[in-house]
């Protein structure tokens, strides 16, 4: 378990099967990947260029360069695996793109998860094995991990995935990213809670929107929501790819399904991984 100040690490102190991130243009928002060994990431990117992204005008202010992808000579060391989106593999100078690495803890005590106040850090939920988690990084890397979603379906949502093998099965709900929990539990602790009106002081309200906050944060993590189900990574794939349907163009399209919505629901203990390793979960 990493520090509550800060969760950055050394190299020397990860290992394969970690969830990883670094923090990008001034701590706005942190990018996640999962390292295999060897000086390589596996992680989940928008579109060619971009880390993150929504579609929008907001990218003007989301707008990220993924490393691998940028104008310039290619990487000696990944520059042949690069794809244009999607699931990609780098290595790691690549994906810190010349920041800082991070180690995102699992299994942390309630104590320590309300303590780290900013959300995209560490989850109450544990952690699989670590070869389940390189098996679902790499089975995703060449197989895919749906349509990018910023708000459902981001690179921390992939890092999450792979590690505990949840997705969210309610479809109207941010996904498993703490980032965006965080950030939706701030805006409805300033906006929603009816609570801020019971006290006119300053000092009343700091407490009541902290409060509200760190219960908006802790409900959301999902380590503790009861919406979430365990997939194994097979199914997950198959469910996307019966979901792509030729359009009268010959186009394909999905369907029917929201970006990081899970297949066939089943509970986590109705099913099992089709890795062996974690058939002891």
């Amino acid at each position: 378990m990493v520090g509550v100040l800060s969760n950055r690490v050394d190299l020397e102190d990860i290992k394969a099967g970690d969830h990883i991130y670094s923090w990008r243009t001034a701590y706005i928002y942190a990018h996640h990947g999962i390292y295999v060994g060897d000086g390589m990431v596996i992680h989940f990117t928008r579109a060619a260029g971009h880390e993150i992204g929504t579609g929008t005008f907001l990218d003007w202010f989301l707008f990220s360069s993924s490393p691998a992808t940028t104008e310039g000579p290619p990487c000696q060391k990944c520059g042949h695996l690069i794809k244009r989106q999607g699931v990609i593999m780098s290595c790691l100078d690549c994906f810190l793109d010349g920041g800082s690495l991070y180690l995102f803890d699992y299994a942390v005590s309630p104590a320590f998860f309300l303590a780290k106040a900013r959300g995209g850090t560490c989850t109450l939920a544990a952690s699989d094995p670590s070869d389940a988690v390189i098996h679902r990084a790499r089975y995703l890397l060449n197989n895919g991990f749906g349509m990018y979603c910023l708000f459902k379906n981001n690179c921390e949502d992939f890092a999450i995935y792979c590690k505990t093998g949840l997705l969210v099965e309610t479809a109207f709900s941010v996904g498993r990213s703490g980032q965006l929990a965080s950030l939706t539990a701030a805006f409805s602790a300033v906006a929603s809670s009816p609570l801020r009106f019971l006290t006119t002081s300053a000092s009343g309200l700091a407490i009541v929107t902290s409060g509200m906050y760190c219960v908006g944060r802790y409900v959301s993590d999902i380590g503790v929501r009861r919406d979430v189900v365990k997939v194994p990574v097979e199914r997950l794939v198959e469910h996307w790819e019966q979901n792509v349907v030729a359009s009268p163009q010959g186009q394909a399209t999905e369907t029917n399904v929201a970006a990081g919505a899970p297949p066939i629901l089943h509970r986590p203990e109705e099913v099992e991984d089709a890795h062996p390793s974690c058939q002891a979960n």
